[in-house]
């Protein structure tokens, strides 16, 4: 059955992404953002499906404004500052990140309409990958090293609270590192260049060779929103989900770029250390969710490639 999904920051890359996966089956979605230009979802092929409400995640009036008027009956917040605006703007990454999703929490509170509200938390939570030994569950450590993190912790406990204390259904995700089509390049531009530079004819050298990343293709994500969103309450087991896609090595990822893109240039050193690179177990997404990847590295590099390559006038690889 259709719903009217709110997708806060809906025109962004992620949010876009989710936006064209809920048009996909069937429902009426509206994006709220402050960006209104619609690019992503032209470039996805849903800006016609999609309703654009201008609109700031920290004005508490907008936001149940937004979900009154279009009887909203499901949220998808994904509306944040990530690490490096974190960084940059701290007070801003509060009002934003902890205070935003306090609005959107008390607009799940007072309107009877909403049913469930899926929410991005992350990996981040978790504290440096020197802490763990093998697969990371949601029940092990959370103690994040930065403010980002730092404010999805939080999040995390707000949104519980909410649960217990009001009876607002919160299912919140991890996900790791995105890669897809349209990504801004933040503090991970290099995973953004191995993949696009090469397939445009670019040379390009990368270092953290030997460094595990888990790479989750955007449509994955998206699917694993979708899911949240949906999954019947009796489904549950819990309320906070790690949802992954494939972890590698930079050095085999840069060898999967090389498998798609024949004549890539790709030069790979072992300099460097990243500060995320925890395996996560997905088990419960996949128990509770039914949520599987559907694309492996060399999938999504493929899809990837051959979107950027058609935009630019190339032949297909």
């Amino acid at each position: 059955m259709a719903a009217t999904v709110l997708v806060t920051g809906g025109t962004g890359y992620i949010g876009s992404y989710v936006a064209a996966e809920l048009v996909d089956h069937g429902h009426d979605v509206v994006a709220f953002d402050l960006a209104t230009d619609p690019w992503r979802l032209e470039r996805l092929g849903v800006a016609a499906d999609v309703t654009v409400i201008g609109g700031d995640v920290t004005d508490p009036t907008a936001v149940i404004r937004a979900a009154k008027e279009t009887d909203t009956s499901h949220v998808v917040h994904l509306a944040a500052l990530l690490t490096t605006g974190a960084r940059a703007n701290p007070r801003a990454a509060m009002a934003v990140n902890v205070g935003g999703t306090n609005n959107v929490l008390e607009a799940a509170r007072t309107l009877d309409s909403v049913e469930r509200v899926a929410w991005a938390s992350s990996a981040a939570a978790y504290a440096p990958p020197a802490n763990y030994d093998g697969l990371v569950t949601e029940a092990d450590l959370v103690a994040p090293d930065t403010l980002y993190g730092a404010t999805k912790e939080y999040n995390e406990h707000q949104a519980r609270a909410y649960f217990e204390e009001y009876g607002v259904s919160p299912v919140a995700l991890r996900p790791t590192v995105a890669y897809g089509p349209y990504r801004e390049t933040g503090g991970s531009a290099f995973l953004v260049d191995l993949i696009e530079k090469p397939a445009l004819g670019e040379a390009f050298s990368v270092e953290y060779g030997d460094q595990l990343v888990d790479w989750q293709y955007a449509k994955d994500i998206a699917q694993a929103f979708r899911k949240a969103a949906f999954t019947p309450e009796e489904e549950l087991s819990q309320r906070v989900y790690n949802v992954a896609g494939e972890t590698t090595t930079i050095a085999d990822a840069a060898s999967v770029v090389e498998s798609v893109i024949p004549d890539a240039e790709v030069e790979v050193t072992d300099e460097g250390e990243l500060p995320w690179t925890q395996t996560l177990d997905t088990t419960a997404a996949r128990e509770d969710l039914g949520y599987e990847s559907a694309y492996d590295l060399e999938a999504g590099v493929r899809e990837y490639v051959n979107v950027l390559r058609e935009e630019e006038g190339l032949e297909p690889v």
